[in-house]
């Protein structure tokens, strides 16, 4: 017999109704569940939500613009000003500040290591009386809207390590990266764009060979589609975005038409989350060969707006051209973006290659705030400077070598600063000893980063989860406190 003749001669209008029934409860099943399957994406275009609990209170930022600064940034010698450096400058570092520290194979035994003042003077600048190094020029114009965290501290001592366990809460790579969890908590209010992008630049001539590792933006056990996009600093920004040579975009969409009707057939019968990944990615791509052309065009950004992010703003791959294309991506929507800048890591070359990264990055970082804040996006938007870790008091090298003066990983203490998204302006959290070893005062931790970063964006830190092999993970693991003394 006919399988659709058999289908209509056995149906009857009890199993129609019965059907109906079970159909109406499970969508109300799913209404009611806190759970990690309420995602909901129209294929076609409308904004992916997130989990139906989130936000979890009243946001004060929209999105986050993260300048992570791969190296580790000497605080000493750009923020964390210590006029006892000057004092003690060439004496060795007294024992009672570093006994028991772990420093890395290229420092050792910090014991008898030489103490080194900062290679450029410090001023204060603002109402708030920040000090700045004459090497963050820019930065200095901005102190008033500024919070700087002086007492920052992590555990990881080498690169690839302590940049993870920043972005993603674990020194080992596999968990999903802040800019996933954001997605993933609360979707995605701009169908045309990712929710969270990542781009990288190094200045050139560097002498750091850091590596951007993928998992610094990937999703982890997270499904695949909440992992970061690259924007690539050259050729088309994302891959495979033209269409081939002889393929129309009608003969485009058509083919992504049939291929999507697979993938449904196969999603019905496998389950598998990452089919359905590969439709909603399929369908992002085509629509981004209109919204990306369109976002990168900066024909449209007036002369004195392109001055406020300096010289190299109109060159692809800079952090200038970055920073730009980031304000432009949360004007538009997208959750995070991770402006990610190698080549902070000065062990023998802080008297050079310090001068380079400070003047690619120093004013691009600091127009970026000016240009969010004349546009009234700065209250919406929380901007991050920061890198893993900061850079050792002490010197590595010898002092009768200046031009090969350098400092090694430092994890204990370092500065990062925030702006905008709730965050207090003008002021100084946390600091360091006197010398700018250890912390003394209102002490940071990784996960107090994060959990505060969650928070001004509508999420508890605690709440947001997702079960992996039997456990329930999150951001912070099991740890983390909101910095609520930064909190305006």
């Amino acid at each position: 017999m006919n399988p659709i003749n058999e289908h209509e001669q056995l149906s009857t209008r009890r199993n129609f109704l019965g059907n109906c029934v079970t159909g109406l409860g499970t969508a109300a099943l799913a209404g009611l569940l806190n759970g990690e399957s309420v995602h909901a994406a129209d294929k076609r275009g409308t904004r992916e939500i997130g989990l139906s609990d989130l936000p979890h209170h009243i946001a004060k930022a929209k999105s986050v613009i993260y300048m992570f600064q791969n190296g580790g940034p000497t605080h000493v010698d750009m923020f964390d000003y210590k006029p006892m450096l000057h004092k003690l400058h060439g004496k060795p570092v007294p024992d009672e500040y570093v006994q028991g520290k772990r420093f890395s194979t290229m420092t050792g035994d910090p014991g008898g290591k030489l103490l080194l003042e900062p290679i450029e003077p410090f001023k204060q600048y603002g109402n708030s009386g920040a000090w700045v190094s004459d090497l963050m020029p820019y930065t200095a114009e901005i102190v008033d809207d500024v919070c700087f965290i002086k007492s920052m501290h992590t555990e990881a001592v080498n690169h690839a390590p302590a940049i993870s366990f920043f972005l993603s809460g674990s020194e080992m790579p596999g968990r999903p990266a802040i800019g996933s969890w954001l997605t993933y908590g609360l979707g995605n209010d701009n169908a045309d764009l990712p929710s969270y992008v990542v781009m990288t630049s190094v200045s050139k001539n560097t002498t750091c060979g850091q590596i951007f590792y993928d998992f610094y933006w990937g999703s982890g056990f997270l499904p695949s589609r909440f992992q970061g996009v690259k924007f690539r600093g050259g050729g088309d920004p994302v891959l495979y975005l033209s269409n081939p040579d002889g393929m129309s975009k009608e003969v485009r969409r058509g083919m992504l038409d049939d291929i999507a009707a697979l993938n449904e057939m196969k999603l019905r019968s496998a389950r598998d989350p990452e089919i359905d990944t590969r439709i909603s990615q399929y369908e992002m791509a085509f629509r981004m060969q209109t919204s990306v052309p369109e976002l990168t065009d900066l024909s449209d950004e007036p002369q004195h707006i392109l001055d406020l992010y300096g010289p190299q703003v109109n060159e692809r791959g800079t952090f200038a051209h970055n920073c730009l294309m980031a304000r432009r991506l949360v004007e538009r929507g997208t959750r995070c973006v991770q402006v990610m800048h190698a080549g902070w890591d000065q062990h023998r070359s802080l008297t050079t290659e310090l001068y380079t990264q400070c003047k690619d990055t120093d004013q691009p970082a600091a127009g970026l705030v000016k240009d969010l804040k004349q546009r009234g996006l700065l209250d919406e938007t929380l901007v991050i400077w920061g890198g893993e870790f900061g850079r050792t008091p002490f010197l590595q090298g010898t002092m009768d070598n200046r031009p090969q003066w350098g400092r090694d990983h430092h994890p204990y203490a370092f500065t990062t600063w925030m702006a905008g998204g709730g965050i207090k302006p003008g002021i100084t959290y946390g600091a360091s000893d006197d010398l700018g070893i250890d912390v003394a005062k209102n002490p940071v931790h990784v996960h107090d980063f994060q959990a505060t970063i969650l928070n001004q964006l509508g999420v508890d830190h605690e709440r947001l989860t997702y079960q992996f092999q039997g456990r329930n993970y999150r951001l912070t693991d099991v740890h983390g406190h909101i910095i609520k003394d930064i909190l305006a």
